[in-house]
């Protein structure tokens, strides 16, 4: 038997005037997710628990089937094993985001851009590093991930804060928030320099002659210690690889024990290379039992506000990754079972999280369920047939184990 998952990251939203009060999702061709649907279980599922935010790092800890009460310390330090960046007692690490920030006359900070126009991973790795230069010491060190995405390991004890996740301000006064690294002199120091560091650079210099946000600002937020986990192996006696461009995602796979496929051009957005996931997806089925294949760019295209992109990466989830997946482990006569859903919304109107249930479906290449009447999109959720069972989005992956067990 063999197990997929398969997540697009922020695809569910509200219905929007301009598509007939329809959602993103609705508006898309997607004939295999909605073929899939016609022959699945429904499920409505809570993948983010009462009290958290509602961020990927909680909600894809629940679809991998950890409760985020019990293991759950933060953003970073996913990010941090993804890096194969230990952290020591005393340590602890953030995530560091290359912004786009505005500091009017008045005093005033806007967010202008959380990701820096989506940096090349090129550049980023030129700013992280003449920011780490400049201003890395025993306190603060700086290492480069992905486009925006890196990471800030602190050393103890540091002031107490409660930094804002910078896809939550866009377009918004940030002032209250940037003044909490300000009131606090080892922090003011560090964002300050790095600013000046930032603004000299002869990447940000190219970047505003082409008329692209310029990452003028670092963003330290969603900070944490090193959790323990055990492995998915021990739990259900599975071997499986984890399949992301982004860092979190994979650092889930490290803390699971899943193995890490590094796909060629993957990016995290609408450019990102679909076919090399797929390609990886069906690659760990040949010799494992379990593949875990997430996709970025439907939150992304949220967060930006933009339709187009919205509508477009869900439509290459399906006729890309969805499509491809399922009818080649047809191909190959072994029975699979399948889920397709999605950690949160990301609603175009709020350009943030959302903390609604979301609509999964559970396919089984052995049986064949009676037709539900249901395309793959948010209306499963109210459907009148075959309703979904409502259940915690951590006891969904018991569901495609075929698994009893205390999560």
């Amino acid at each position: 038997m063999k197990y997929v998952m398969l997540i697009g990251d922020g695809m569910g939203d509200h219905p929007i005037a301009g598509l007939g009060n329809r959602t993103p999702l609705q508006a898309a061709q997607t004939p295999a997710m909605d073929r899939l649907c016609s022959k699945s279980v429904l499920f409505g599922l809570a993948t983010v628990p009462p009290g958290f935010h509602p961020g990927s790092d909680v909600a894809n800890m629940s679809l991998l089937g950890y409760d985020p009460a019990k293991y759950y310390t933060g953003r970073a330090p996913l990010e941090a094993a993804s890096m194969g960046i230990s952290l020591a007692p005393d340590e602890t690490a953030f995530r560091c985001n290359l912004v786009t920030l505005k500091h009017h006359d008045d005093g005033r900070t806007t967010m202008v851009d959380f990701s820096a126009g989506h940096i090349s991973s090129g550049e980023a790795a030129e700013l992280i590093a003449a920011v780490q230069e400049e201003c890395g010491s025993d306190m603060f060190r700086f290492h480069a991930g992905i486009s925006y995405r890196h990471l800030l390991v602190v050393r103890d004890p540091f002031p107490p804060m409660t930094p804002v996740p910078p896809h939550d301000c866009i377009g918004k006064d940030v002032s209250r928030a940037w003044q909490a690294y300000l009131d606090m002199p080892a922090w003011n120091e560090l964002v300050r320099t790095a600013g000046r560091v930032l603004a000299e650079h002869p990447v940000n210099r190219q970047r505003r002659q082409n008329n692209l946000n310029e990452a003028s600002g670092i963003w330290p937020w969603g900070f944490g210690k090193m959790p323990e986990m055990p492995r998915l192996a021990s739990r259900f006696g599975i071997r499986g690889t984890m399949i992301s461009a982004v860092d979190l995602l994979k650092g889930l796979g490290v803390c699971t024990g899943l193995d890490i496929a590094n796909v060629s051009g993957a990016t995290g957005y609408i450019d990102t290379n679909y076919e090399g996931k797929a390609q990886a997806a069906l690659a760990a089925l040949e010799t494992q039992d379990f593949a875990f294949v997430h996709l970025e760019a439907p939150d992304e295209a949220g967060h930006q506000g933009r339709l187009d992109h919205k509508i477009q990466a869900i439509e290459d989830f399906d006729a890309r990754i969805v499509a491809p997946i399922t009818k080649a482990l047809h191909r190959r006569q072994e029975p699979f079972r399948l889920i397709v859903t999605m950690d949160h919304f990301t609603p175009l109107s709020l350009r943030t999280h959302t903390i609604e249930p979301v609509p999964a479906l559970l396919y089984d290449s052995r049986e064949n369920e009676p037709g539900s009447g249901c395309a793959f999109d948010e209306s499963v959720l109210q459907a009148t047939k075959n309703p979904p069972l409502q259940i915690p989005g951590c006891t969904m992956i018991n569901r495609l184990f075929e698994r009893d067990l205390d999560l």
